[in-house]
């Protein structure tokens, strides 16, 4: 399988008159970075990392979302406005467009790291191997039956197929803002609903809502954007399903397993091949105008993307990050340390 690409978006945009002056960031001292759930735990390592090595203060990190995060990240630029966003989902043409209404028009963005999408299970559930398919049957608020769309009334597995446990449907997933739940959407939801023939006969953008729309009659739960909640919801629940990403589970692995989709395990080597079915890529994106004004964002974007980090053997690979191959890494640290656009593939 071919390795993903690295981001091909740099946004380097000439500063627009009226634009918040970046030198009014020097009254903080302390590096800010807000994002994606998924990502908090190798920020929060790398802060640490950083402010050991350093002596100086600990980056403050905040579990967001992504999208809550880009909201965040663009308000504007200066003291009161965060200086990195860990996202897991590339920033979206909406969310550029009020970076630049709101003066951040000088950004760079670059993937620090490729993940996937798990259905977590407790160890004390059966093994479960779903195909996509199922998985849109029990999530969908729509679904085929009998060549009709129809509300979803199904509430257990094994009514989807008998060949599925005999138990509730039980879904704990993360809200709108978060990046998972648009990868969820976006690799599992989109791709399985296409197996049913009605549905992908209908017309754009009615296929589009059908595929994508979620049901809302208490079989999907939603939790917070903190993976930890779901995690824990596990825990009381064994018979619940989770959704977040690999490094939950790797880090839970001692009494959680990933789901199989479509026959493939979420093993490591699964999804660094690109087997896997759910792989998506986390990013970072850096205000290039608080390089150099707030105190210690340099060093730690420069931690953050080192080989102690990132690399095959570094810090956050021990806590479930899947690295980048060495061209990769190399683009990465020039686009988000030196401010350069990252390698187009």
């Amino acid at each position: 399988m071919p390795r993903f690409a690295l981001l091909a978006l740099c946004l380097a945009l000439p500063a627009v008159a009226g634009a918040p002056a970046a030198g009014a960031a020097a009254t903080r001292d302390q590096v800010r970075v807000v994002g994606s759930s998924t990502a908090f735990p190798y920020t929060q390592a790398v802060a640490e990392e950083f402010a050991d090595e350093t002596g100086q203060l600990s980056p403050v990190v905040e579990a967001t979302g992504t999208g809550g995060g880009m909201r965040l990240f663009c308000s504007g630029v200066g003291p009161r406005t965060p200086d990195v966003i860990a996202a897991s989902r590339r920033i979206l043409p909406s969310e550029l467009a009020a970076c630049q209404r709101n003066g951040v028009t000088d950004l760079i963005g670059a993937r620090f790291a490729d993940d996937a999408v798990i259905l977590a299970q407790s160890r004390q559930a059966p093994w479960t191997d779903f195909t996509r398919a199922q998985i849109f049957q029990a999530v969908a608020a729509s679904v085929e039956i009998a060549g009709e769309i129809v509300p979803n009334p199904y509430r257990n597995w094994h009514q989807i197929d008998p060949n599925l446990p005999d138990a509730a449907i039980e879904i704990i997933g993360p809200p709108l803002t978060s990046g998972t739940r648009d990868a969820f959407v976006k690799l599992v939801l989109n791709q399985g609903c296409l197996a049913f023939p009605a549905i992908e006969a209908l017309p754009e953008p009615q296929r589009a809502d059908v595929c994508s729309r979620i049901r809302r009659d208490g079989v999907f739960v939603v939790a917070t954007e903190s993976d930890n909640v779901i995690v824990r919801q596990l825990a009381a629940d064994p018979g619940a399903i989770g959704i977040f990403g690999y490094t939950m589970l790797h880090q839970n692995a001692d009494w959680l397993r990933g789901a199989a989709l479509d026959g493939v395990a979420p093993t490591r080597e699964a999804i660094m091949s690109g087997a896997y079915g759910a792989v998506r890529s986390l990013y970072l994106y850096v205000k290039n105008a608080h390089r150099g004004v707030i105190r210690g964002l340099d060093g730690f974007l420069a931690e953050y993307t080192s080989e102690a980090a990132i690399g095959p053997d570094g810090y956050l690979v021990q806590l479930g990050l899947i690295p980048l191959a060495t061209a990769d890494r190399e683009s990465l640290r020039a686009a988000v340390v030196g401010g350069m656009p990252p390698r187009r593939d």
